[in-house]
């Protein structure tokens, strides 16, 4: 019988719900290996591993990730007992690593070439796939009921464009980019928000908060956005503290795609 420390799972995307894939699995006992953009823009940077491209190590919630250059640095990483974020957009490590399972956790609402044949597991997350087709299951990602659930055929709910709900709010919890440009914060993640605050700016616009709340995560400085980008996002509930933690939808979505794993294996 496979052993679950034998399981090596390839995501991709670093994000926020990536990341609640690779804590997850880690915590599982599976290795776990995460590609990412050169310059990430994760929204959520105080949960995302992706932040390990720019600060080279990283903790969240005592899941370690590290910035390596190929694999065999990632296998030394692997053996530490960490995860490995490559920089490789297109995952073109999967041939020389060759996974047993891919997560495609980039929630670009449409696939942007993950195929069947690149592991014996192949999961999409979120809209944009479809199982059976394209990958051997789909996880839902959208909150409501049918969070997390294991889709075997068909697809995940279809991207409405409006954000989902927390606390109440939804679309005006979101931070967007008034123009394209560099972006510059004038908050940080954690910080308390009044409704009408500036808490960022892009080519010399103000961004405001649109609700009061806790910011509970803001991009970088020095990104270049575009019109209508999300650059950041207010929580409503006001508790510091969940901005440091990986989120219930996140935990969610790594649970299914825990059970999809498990499933497959137990079939083998």
């Amino acid at each position: 019988m496979i052993s679950l420390s034998d399981i090596l799972t390839l995501i991709k995307g670093g994000g926020d719900l990536g990341t609640g894939v690779a804590y997850r699995l880690h915590r599982a006992g599976m290795q776990v290996v995460v590609t990412e953009l050169a310059r990430p823009t994760a929204i959520r940077r105080a949960v995302s591993v992706a932040e390990a491209v720019y600060e080279g190590e990283v903790s969240v919630e005592g899941l370690r990730a590290r910035l390596v250059p190929d694999v065999g640095a990632a296998r030394l990483t692997l053996a530490d007992g960490a995860v490995p974020v490559l920089t490789d957009p297109q995952a073109d490590i999967t041939m020389e690593l060759r996974p047993q399972v891919v997560v495609d956790a980039r929630m670009a609402k449409h696939n942007l070439g993950t195929r069947l044949d690149e592991a014996e597991l192949v999961i999409g997350m979120g809209p944009g796939f479809s199982a059976g087709r394209d990958v051997h299951a789909v996880i839902e990602t959208a909150r409501g009921h049918y969070l997390g659930r294991v889709l075997l055929s068909g697809e995940a709910a279809p991207n409405t464009g409006v954000p989902g709900s927390v606390g109440g709010e939804s679309a005006r919890r979101v931070l967007r980019a008034p123009a394209d440009g560099a972006f510059q914060a004038w908050k940080r993640i954690g910080d308390p928000v009044v409704e009408g605050d500036v808490v960022a700016q892009v080519a010399d616009q103000p961004i405001e908060a649109r609700l009061s709340g806790v910011l509970r995560g803001i991009l970088r400085d020095g990104l270049c956005v575009h019109h209508g980008m999300k650059v950041g996002d207010v929580d409503p509930r006001g508790v510091r503290d969940y901005c440091f933690t990986i989120s219930d939808k996140a935990l969610a979505i790594g649970g299914g795609v825990l059970e999809a794993i498990l499933c497959f294996l137990s079939a083998k």
